[in-house]
């Protein structure tokens, strides 16, 4: 099994931003969707700051990597850009990334909410297993340059739409405080998940397409998947 160091990025690995951005924007065009464009001095910076984890391979290989934001004068920080290598796929690599930036962000902003937007189920279970739970947009920062930087993701104009209460991706929040508070389940709430999922999919991408009984049966979905 291949040996992974995943550690917080520094300036040594700046020469890998631009291998970075592209895996950035490969994984973004092969969802259709996610994660948002970043340059590679953005993410040189991010380096610099001590504000991303980083994962390399024995030969020292970029493997995976994610950074930090901080958002509404340090109340939230989101753990963004979630990314792995194709070639290290399927090794529990991504797990051990968000492991770790969970963790260094805990140490770093203690009183911080933790955030993030996904459509990834298997970044849904990761977060849930660290104490994660889906909600609403609303309880999200009201920072404006966080929502901004949506801007470069195929389904931003569905986020204009709905006045940035709802899109394809869905919300998820620790908060400290309720750190002793029962876990959201995902396992038990993935089917829940996956149906509210296909119907957003269906309804959103197709919005001149008026669905008979959709606003009942979504909030019935919705009101199941965050209990």
């Amino acid at each position: 099994m291949e040996e992974f160091k995943v550690q917080v990025a520094n300036e040594g690995h700046k020469h890998l931003a631009e291998a970075i951005c592209l895996e950035m924007e490969e994984s973004a065009k092969a969802r259709g969707t996610g994660i948002a464009k970043r340059n590679p001095d953005y993410i040189r910076q991010k380096m610099e700051e001590g504000k991303a984890i980083i994962a390399t391979s024995k030969s020292g290989d970029f493997a995976g990597f994610c950074y930090l934001e901080t958002w509404g004068h340090g109340k939230y920080v989101s753990n963004s850009g979630l990314i792995v290598s194709p070639k290290f796929r399927n090794s529990g690599l991504a797990t051990k990334i968000k492991i770790k930036a969970f963790n260094y962000t805990r140490k770093k902003y203690p009183d911080a909410k933790l955030f993030g937007l996904t459509t990834s189920a298997a970044v849904m279970k990761i977060n849930s297993e660290l104490g994660y739970r889906p909600v609403h947009f609303t309880e999200l920062t009201d920072d404006e340059q966080f929502w901004k930087g949506c801007s470069s993701c195929i389904n931003y104009p569905i986020l204009q739409s709905k006045d940035r209460k709802l899109c394809l991706c869905t919300g998820m929040l620790y908060d400290p405080v309720e750190k002793n508070k029962k876990k959201w389940d995902f396992i038990k709430k993935s089917k829940i998940w996956d149906r509210l999922q296909r119907i957003k999919d269906v309804v959103l991408l197709r919005p001149l397409k008026k669905i008979e009984g959709f606003s009942l049966e979504f909030k019935r979905l919705f009101k199941l998947k965050y209990q």
